[in-house]
């Protein structure tokens, strides 16, 4: 997972400690909220994907303004933001994110993973 995570903060800029973080935010996320069999064979695909989401998933809380969001793509958002990163960082972080599983678990896999959750085709 540490060549992903090093890939991924060469791509954004991003200290990669606070990537780590925010990679398992974002692959938490699309656990939680997309389609169970395409997430479950992307995660599946990327190395260290799952012990990643087990040990940040919950990070970040999202506090008042999380709650505010009610979750969804507005709620990670503010978790991501809550975790330091500001607007341009979370979208430079998302599109490498799905880069980096689209590597992995392939374009299709990942696409039907993105088509499932409403909202997110705009962020990346």
């Amino acid at each position: 997972m540490s060549e992903i995570v090093n890939q991924i903060a060469d791509a954004t800029g991003i200290d990669p400690e606070l990537a780590e973080k925010a990679l398992g935010m974002m692959l938490g996320f699309l656990e939680k909220e997309g389609d169970d069999a395409a997430v479950q064979k992307m995660i599946a695909a990327i190395p260290g994907a799952a012990e990643l989401i087990s040990e940040h998933a919950g990070d970040g809380g999202g506090g008042f303004l999380g709650a505010l969001a009610g979750g969804g793509i507005m709620g990670l958002g503010q978790q991501l933001m809550g975790a330091g990163l500001g607007m341009g960082e979370i979208t430079a972080l998302a599109r490498q994110t799905i880069a980096v599983a689209k590597q992995y678990a392939g374009e299709e896999t990942v696409d039907q993973v993105v088509a499932s959750i409403p909202g997110l085709g705009q962020f990346i």
